[in-house]
């Protein structure tokens, strides 16, 4: 542990006793961590749930888009049939990207700006999905989370030669796959074939169906690649993750030890041991099996060791199976991939658990002085460098630079329109609310295809959520209970009515399933125009109630100071160096 200076004795004392010793290791100081990468990216996780480890037999993935600067909008691509000697045309995405309004939407451009030159059979007949950055559900239920993990410096390929991109692989995979395995063995044989890479370097995917869902990464291979080469353009691999079991992606490799001689199990390119040897990432000679991630992707940081840069798959696997104590301290490479949760998790569950700031453990980022007196655990999202150090701290889950975050449910014993259901909320975890798009709508709010971090826009649903989100930071722990209720009469509600709607579109779709695409889109939308037009209301609500560092009570018309905590006011009395009022005789 690094030394550092405070400002008195009377800080350190408190600065101990409210961090415990976890806050500002040095990136320099990380004990074990000699692999460690300062490009190693933080900005997306991914949660997969197995068919038997939900409370309700859906399959289930998570993204929560931690950009904080990318492109947010939405569409609804139908399905489409396609006259023989049809061809795709393919283009680049950079996930990562800004369009200026002035240029026109995203998804209306790119298209046309951003072509690669390469156009691909088209099949006769394509399904309709719902994407965002990524592809995440089609109509008949292949849903598609992603995550960055980034990989080895030598094998990132960012020329013009590679024409697949990890979001243009899943808009083709939505386009043409009805299986995780066919999703997954068509995204590899075309990134094979065609090369992978551009503005992507590791990729982490989760594939899935109404039966199951598959861990799926991929990586360049290389800036020399060429399609003459005759070697795959890409090198990847996917583990299945067990049907009863949960799993969690933070940006980083999480597949270890590969066994092909099961294919219920693992899929892989066939360049997926021998490019590791021919880079020199794997000796077979040395006696130790082939590990994915070693090989490719070598990290031995831990939540420990990281001071919680690096917490989110202890957090995560201490979340649902606490029963098995794993510790902070065990490198993340050491994790299990998946496990068995203590409970089965509903939808629900896991959309809370988007939200987790590590609250109650040493790595909480709004614990003492870096919460401030409202614990709030948004500041600081990066770390920070003093004095020519660095410094660590906490990465959670939940962060406050999420575009969106999605949680999709594949529900097999449903028609397909039904069954598949996206749960999108917009901006940061903990001051959004989740709404359901179902698989089969025909279309989505225009509010949800337009908007940009740079200019205010009333008509765009993502600006009400930042709207909240914004008045929220300045009293945080008394403002986030006012949307947490919010959240309850709006989200949980959404929730609790689904198996009424469920219910209600099932009948329907045995009487006339050309009806149940116009009931669901009609719900949705409506659903959908209820929950931003609240969420309006709550940002004045919230301005009004704190304004000027107060508590205006609405109903009772009165004003009421702020409760500041104690320890905060003993620190102010410290470090501004004040003094007490005498004594009245």
């Amino acid at each position: 542990m690094i030394k550092k200076r405070w400002l008195s004795t009377g800080l350190l004392l408190l600065a101990v006793l409210a961090f415990g010793g976890a806050f500002g290791l040095s990136s320099q100081d990380r004990t074990g961590c000699q692999d460690c990468r300062s490009d190693v990216p933080e900005n997306c996780t991914v949660i997969m749930v197995g068919r038997l480890a939900s409370s309700d037999g859906s399959v289930m993935t998570t993204h929560t888009c931690d950009c904080g600067h990318c492109d947010w909008t939405f569409r609804v691509v139908p399905a489409a049939d396609h006259p023989a000697g049809e061809t795709r045309k393919i283009f680049h995405v950079d996930q990562m990207g800004y369009w200026p309004p002035e240029k026109g939407l995203k998804w209306d451009r790119v298209p046309i700006d951003n072509l690669t030159g390469l156009e691909i059979p088209q099949v006769p007949r394509t399904y309709g999905y719902i994407h965002g950055n990524f592809g995440y559900m089609n109509d008949v239920q292949l849903a598609i989370g992603e995550s960055t993990i980034g990989c080895r410096k030598r094998m990132e390929n960012q020329t013009a030669t590679p024409k697949f991109d990890s979001t243009m692989l899943t808009l083709v995979a939505m386009e043409r796959a009805s299986t995780a395995r066919e999703a997954i063995k068509l995204m590899g044989e075309l990134a094979e074939k065609h090369g992978y890479g551009g503005t992507d370097s590791g990729e982490m995917l989760a594939v899935a169906d109404t039966k199951e869902v598959w861990h799926f990464e991929i990586m360049p291979v290389g800036p020399l690649w060429t399609p003459q080469s005759g070697k795959p353009g890409a090198v990847w691999c996917a583990e299945r993750v067990p049907d009863d079991e949960v799993a969690v992606c933070p940006n980083e490799s999480r597949i270890g030890l590969i066994d092909l001689n099961k294919p219920d199990y693992f899929m892989a390119s066939p360049n997926v041991v021998s490019l590791a040897v021919e880079m020199g990432f794997y000796d077979p000679k040395n006696g130790q099996p082939f590990h994915w991630a070693k090989a490719y992707n070598p990290d031995t940081v831990s939540a420990a060791n990281t001071a919680g840069a690096r917490v989110r798959v202890w957090r995560f696997l201490d979340l649902v199976a606490p029963s098995k104590k794993f510790s902070p301290e065990t490198p993340n490479v050491d994790l299990p991939l998946s496990v068995k949760p203590d409970k089965k998790l509903s939808a629900y569950d896991v959309m809370v658990m988007t939200r987790d700031k590590c609250e109650g453990t040493p790595y909480w980022p709004g614990r003492g002085i870096q919460g401030g007196p409202f614990s709030n655990p948004n500041y600081l999202p990066y770390g920070f460098e003093l004095e020519g150090k660095k410094y660590n701290l906490p990465r959670v889950i939940g962060v406050n630079r999420a575009e969106y975050v999605t949680v999709t449910q594949s529900r097999g014993w449903l028609p397909n329109p039904i069954g598949g259901l996206v749960w999108l909320a917009w901006g940061a975890q903990d001051t959004s609310c989740f709404m359901p798009l179902y698989g089969g709508i025909k279309s989505i709010p225009r509010s949800f295809e337009i908007g940009d971090h740079y200019e205010f826009d009333r008509d765009s649903a993502r600006w009400a959520f930042d709207y909240v989100d914004f008045h929220a930071q300045v009293v945080y722990a008394q403002a986030i209970e006012d949307i947490r209720q919010a959240q309850v009469a709006y989200e949980k509600s959404a929730f609790d009515r689904t198996p009424t709607i469920d219910a209600f579109a099932a009948d329907l779709y045995k009487k006339d399933p050309a009806l149940v695409s116009q009931f669901l889109t009609e719900y949705c939308l409506t659903n959908a125009e209820r929950v931003v037009n609240a969420w309006w209301k709550l940002g004045d609500d919230l301005l009004v109630k704190y304004k000027h560092m107060w508590v205006y009570d609405s109903k009772a018309k009165k004003r009421m100071p702020l409760k500041f905590p104690d320890w905060w006011l003993k620190l102010l009395v410290e470090y501004n160096k004040l003094q007490p009022q005498p004594k009245k005789e």
